[in-house]
């Protein structure tokens, strides 16, 4: 039995301390019995949902006064755009859609760079907005606080679907339309709006309490004979070669990939969102150093390359310098990225069922002969080539790095991951330090999440604090790190706060090196010189510590036991490090000139 964070009665860290400003589940309800707000949570439980994220507002506080009757457990932000952070984060814990309770207008628009990035990474975050009065919705312009003409239209180019309520009744519809949009592949945020006065209004006589509602994801199968097409061209194939994306990862389809990869003993490259999709120690595997020309050549050498759960965008072709040379196989759930940058065989399909039909596939054809009879020693051909050239990337990409003085960035990184426990999550801003870990952090059966889908700042501390939320709720360890350079620690330096009322056992990383070090690295060496990228900023442990959390400044040398120190307590831990990192030189702009 899951322990509710404030229930009296759990102990340790899912005890009062979780949060001591939330109430026990009440049956109190107002004058009138149950309202809209009360609705729209019955909804999410009877639909799943193990937990909420928000920040309440005045058009919202139907929704969050029946928060105190509703048993879900309750995560508070801040600001708008990190409870989006944390809807995200928390949506990767619990693998199932996190509701995200928001006001209207500015509470709700503040939200929108976090449902990009939920967008972009395929997360499910259900965000549900509070609205203006229905006599002002679609621009009656009757001049309510927050009011806008069309709420929803700011939110149509960033969401899957939109779906606005006007009348009570419509609340259970609505949220299972949500839940299911939010779960199909590809997965990713919904906005649901429910009015003001439809929130406040009495649900009896009515409607009755929610206790039977479902929504069913819409599979996205392969075509059987795009299927057999493939496992015959991958199975024929000379050199083939697999790019797995984070389609993967969110597909669930490990498993799959690595029967297919060693049924064809084909090398395995991952994107930096695909990291976990495949255990970077196993013999077939190239790891993810995509943004090595060495990588983008290896994957240019396959003759028959099969790309799954990835679209094969800015990051994961190493700036649309990659061109494939052989025949190509592209399995993606979103339509739009279907072969959209490289011609082949488009599979529009979820990576999951697709890459166990794949492996399916090839068995059979293997089992029945069809490869051909010298398809045995075709294979071990493959795995003695496979190792080769696996060797030969990896040394070359190993002496590059070894020619540039980044002995101390290599160190870091190696420190953290001896620092951090196998299985924990590890959550990287927009940082230096972060795009080392696209390339070289060992997941080790966690997750290896930064915001590369938009690339916004700020992501980390939030969305770790979702996380950290999420496995507290499942009752598994809630042990999470944090990564971000001092740019990025800004944008969610409220969260301490929420951390800290939480007592979430988040360790919050800062590298603090004065500045947008990033953008000072690009304009230093585009321009020669950056600008507007120095920050004036605070004493971030003296912060920590004002919010009541245990903080220490530490150097390059002792960090990684600081970290380790702090990831065996619990409750919130901040270690900063003052420091510069250098970035490992571009190898693709060779291929830019003109």
């Amino acid at each position: 039995m899951i322990s509710h964070p404030s229930d009296p009665t759990a102990a340790g860290p899912t005890g009062p301390a979780a949060d001591s400003t939330r109430p026990a589940p009440s049956s109190t309800v107002p004058a009138a019995g149950r309202i809209g707000g009360d609705v729209a949570l019955e909804s999410l439980t009877a639909l799943g949902a193990r937990a909420v994220v928000g920040l309440p507002g005045q058009h919202a506080l139907g929704l969050f006064d029946a928060l105190r009757r509703s048993p879900l457990p309750y995560l508070s932000a801040r600001v708008e755009n990190n409870a989006g952070f944390m809807a995200d984060g928390l949506a990767r814990a619990l693998e199932a859609p996190a509701p995200l309770l928001l006001s209207t207008g500015p509470g709700a628009l503040t939200s929108l760079a976090a449902l990009q990035e939920a967008a972009a990474s395929s997360v499910p975050v259900i965000a549900i907005s509070a609205q203006v009065p229905v006599a002002g919705l679609g621009g009656g312009r009757h001049g309510y606080l927050h009011e806008l003409p069309d709420q929803s239209a700011s939110f149509r180019g960033v969401v899957k679907s939109v779906f606005t309520v006007r009348r009570i009744s419509q609340i259970p519809s609505a949220l299972a339309e949500a839940w299911s949009a939010a779960s199909s592949p590809p997965m990713g945020p919904v906005l649901v709006e429910i009015p003001q006065d439809v929130l406040l209004e009495p649900a009896e006589p009515w409607v009755p309490q929610i206790k039977d509602l479902s929504a069913r994801p819409s599979a996205l199968p392969p075509r059987a004979e795009l299927m057999e097409t493939a496992a015959q061209m991958l199975l024929n194939a000379q050199r083939p070669r697999i790019l797995a994306g984070g389609g993967v990862v969110r597909a669930g389809a490990g498993e799959p990939l690595r029967q297919l990869a060693e049924a064809l003993e084909s090398p395995v490259v991952t994107t930096f969102s695909g990291k976990e999709s495949f255990p970077r120690d196993h013999r077939l595997s190239a790891q993810s150093w995509i943004e090595d020309i060495a990588t983008t050549e290896f994957l240019e050498e396959a003759d028959v390359l099969l790309i799954v759960g990835s679209g094969v965008g800015e990051l994961s072709s190493n700036y649309h310098t990659f061109s494939p040379a052989g025949r190509v196989i592209h399995i993606e759930a979103e339509l739009g990225k279907v072969t959209s940058n490289h011609d082949g065989l488009g599979i529009h399909a979820d990576a999951g069922p697709a890459l166990s039909s794949l492996a399916n596939h090839v068995e059979q054809l293997r089992g029945a002969g069809a490869a051909g009879e010298d398809h045995d020693d075709l294979l071990r051909a493959r795995a003695h080539r496979a190792g080769e050239d696996i060797s030969a990337l990896l040394s070359t990409v190993g002496e590059r790095l070894s020619s540039q003085d980044l002995a101390a960035e290599q160190q870091l990184l190696a420190d953290l991951r001896e620092a951090v426990p196998a299985g924990a999550d590890t959550f990287w801003d927009m940082t230096i330090a972060g795009y080392w870990a696209w390339s070289v952090w060992d997941p080790q059966e966690g997750r290896c999440v930064s915001a590369q889908g938009a690339g916004g700042l700020g992501h980390a501390l939030p969305a770790a604090a979702g996380a950290s939320f999420g496995r507290r709720v499942l009752g598994q360890p809630t042990q999470v790190l944090a990564v971000s350079g001092d740019g990025g620690a800004l944008y969610g330096i409220a969260e301490l706060a929420a951390i800290a009322q939480h007592q979430l056992d988040v360790t919050w990383l800062i590298i603090d090196d004065g500045g947008y070090g990033i953008l000072r690295s690009y304009m230093e060496g585009e321009f020669g010189e950056a600008t507007a990228t120095e920050l004036n900023r605070p004493d971030y442990a003296a912060l920590a510590a004002s919010f009541g959390i245990p903080a220490e400044t530490v150097g390059l040398d002792d960090v990684g036991e600081a970290v380790r120190r702090a990831l065996s307590e619990t409750g919130p831990r901040v270690v900063v490090l003052p420091a510069r990192l250098g970035l490992f030189a571009p190898t693709h702009l060779d291929r830019l000139s003109p």
